[in-house]
Parts: C-alpha cells; sequence; structure tokens
C-alpha cells in the first residue's frame, strides 16, 4: 500500500472508533504534511532524522510550536496503528519532540459572565422549543463539562434523571459518569417536555429544528448567538463552557483528581493546566486586595 493508501486506511479506523469529524479532519491535515515530506516514500522507509529535519523546515515556515506538537502527535498514533498492522518495527516518532512554545491557557469565562450567559431573560420566546433547548444544552455542557461531540451524541437513555447524572462517550469510546447539577436538571426537564414537537423516532437527546439529531454547527451558531445576545463581548465557542466547568470547579474545590475524571483526560497533567487559571485568579485577587501589591 502506498502512504495516502494507508492514511486513508487510518482515517476510516478513527471514524469506526467513533472519532468526531473535526477530531479526523485534523488528523488528516497533519498526515498530509507527512505524507509531502515522504516525498512519495512508503511509511516504513521513514526514519526519526527524515520526520526530525520534516519538523525543522515546518517550524522554519512559521508553524507554532503546538501546532507542530499536534502533528507530531497524529504521526505517533499513525505509525502506532501502522506497528500493530505489522507493517513497521517500530515507531519512528516514539524519541521526538516537538520546539518548546509558550503555553497557552484555555479561554475560560468568569462565574459572572457564565451568569449573565445562562440566566433568565425576558427577551426573546423562553418558551419554544428550541429556546428551551438551547438553555438545556449550555446549561449541561457547563454543569458537567462535556465537549461538543459529547454533547451532540448523547442519547435518551444516557441522562438518568433518578440520579441527576449523564452517561458520556468521549474520546476513543470511553464512558464516564459525570453528575448534572440542579440548573441543568431543571432546563432538562423544561427540553423534555416540548422535545416531542420536534422529534418523535429520533433517539438524540438534542434535536434539530427538522427533528433529527442535531449538528455541532447548529450548537456553535446558537452559543455564538446566545453571548452576543447576552452582552459577551469575546467570541464565546463550546469548548469555553468545559474550559470554565473546570477552572470554576478546581476553584472552589481544589480538587484535581475529581476535575479529571470529570473531564475524562486520561492523563492528570492534561487538567493541570486549571491549576495555572487558579494561580492566575488568585494572582488578581492579590493585586486587587492586599496593601502591600496596590500600584502608587
Amino acid at each position: 500500500m502506498s502512504l495516502a493508501q494507508d492514511i486513508d486506511a487510518f482515517l476510516a479506523h478513527l471514524r469506526g472508533r467513533h472519532y468526531s469529524p473535526r477530531s479526523v479532519d485534523l488528523y488528516a491535515g497533519d498526515l498530509a504534511r507527512l505524507a509531502r515530506c515522504a516525498a512519495e516514500r512508503a511509511p516504513e522507509a521513514l526514519h526519526p532524522q527524515d520526520l526530525r529535519r520534516c519538523l525543522a523546515g515546518l517550524h522554519a515556515q512559521g508553524y507554532a510550536a503546538s501546532s507542530l506538537a499536534r502533528m507530531l502527535s497524529a504521526w505517533r498514533s499513525f505509525y502506532a496503528w501502522l506497528g500493530r498492522q505489522g507493517r513497521v518495527p517500530a515507531n519512528p516518532c516514539a524519541g521526538l519532540r516537538p520546539p518548546k512554545g509558550a503555553r497557552r491557557l484555555p479561554h475560560t469565562l468568569s462565574p459572572d459572565e457564565m451568569q449573565r450567559m445562562l440566566g433568565a431573560s425576558d427577551a426573546g420566546a423562553p418558551d419554544a422549543p428550541l429556546a428551551r433547548r438551547d438553555r438545556a444544552m449550555f446549561e449541561l455542557m457547563y454543569s458537567s463539562g462535556l465537549r461538543l461531540a459529547e454533547l451532540v451524541g448523547l442519547d435518551l437513555g444516557d441522562l438518568s434523571r433518578d440520579t441527576g447524572e449523564v452517561t458520556v462517550t468521549g474520546k476513543g469510546r470511553k464512558t464516564r459518569i459525570v453528575p448534572v447539577g440542579r440548573q441543568a436538571l431543571a432546563a432538562l426537564d423544561d427540553w423534555l417536555a416540548v422535545r416531542h414537537q420536534l422529534a418523535r423516532d429520533e433517539r438524540a437527546l438534542f434535536v434539530g429544528a427538522r427533528g433529527a439529531r442535531i449538528a455541532p454547527r447548529v450548537v456553535q451558531a446558537q452559543l455564538g448567538r446566545l453571548a452576543l445576545a447576552r452582552g459577551i463581548a469575546q467570541r464565546v465557542h463550546p469548548h469555553a463552557l468545559r474550559h470554565s466547568f473546570a477552572s470554576h470547579l478546581l476553584q472552589s474545590s481544589g480538587d484535581l483528581r475529581a476535575v479529571q475524571e470529570m473531564l475524562g483526560h486520561a492523563s492528570l497533567s492534561t487538567t493541570q493546566v486549571y491549576t495555572h487559571l487558579d494561580y492566575q485568579h488568585l494572582a488578581q485577587v492579590y493585586d486587587q486586595a492586599h496593601p502591600r501589591a496596590r500600584k502608587k
């Protein structure tokens, strides 16, 4: 098989494992850059020094360290899959490291901004089915720290109203059970009371105007409209609700391990970025409140 055929087979493998379309697209782009670097060579013909030169060339072209780290991760996953097929004896990406760059902190909304976003409003038609759906979606994302793909993938049976929990299928088809807050449960009850007006034979928890499972782009668009209507200055994307959930929970509890489990992170180091946000918040409080920190 050619490298292009191997890449197509790997992407089909990811789709089979229910990776989100966005994730598959990112893998496809990163592996296309690998194919350009390979210049028609088969994947087993590439050595660590070839891949190192490729990364250096991309870095010289101006690619950010974070982008190169993501590319290298995609290449490493691709070669790990080839190894399981018996195609390569060792992963040539195993010892490679991307260039270091400044670590970007995730964008979060403050508790006051979240209250403004999700608080009741007299504007519009709050009792309309789509308005109830939107409120339930965003309350649930913030209450339980869901990814966009996890939200749109929920079925009716995943929500347990009796226990106040939702079963989430995350990356790699891994499932986790997370609690649902009181206000999110109330919003879900409001939505479920009118859901039948849009869908009858659809098992998805959230549906679009035509009754089929809601599309990710619809969630993104509706959240953007809500943020604009509520006077939030910056652009708000669905992942910001997940970041805000993690940051606010860590600020209140300080329990990093619990936050990791609720987010579904495989590694604690992924969750630790929120400790930086917490320290940033504490530094702001210090600067504003401590007598010795006040500027003259």
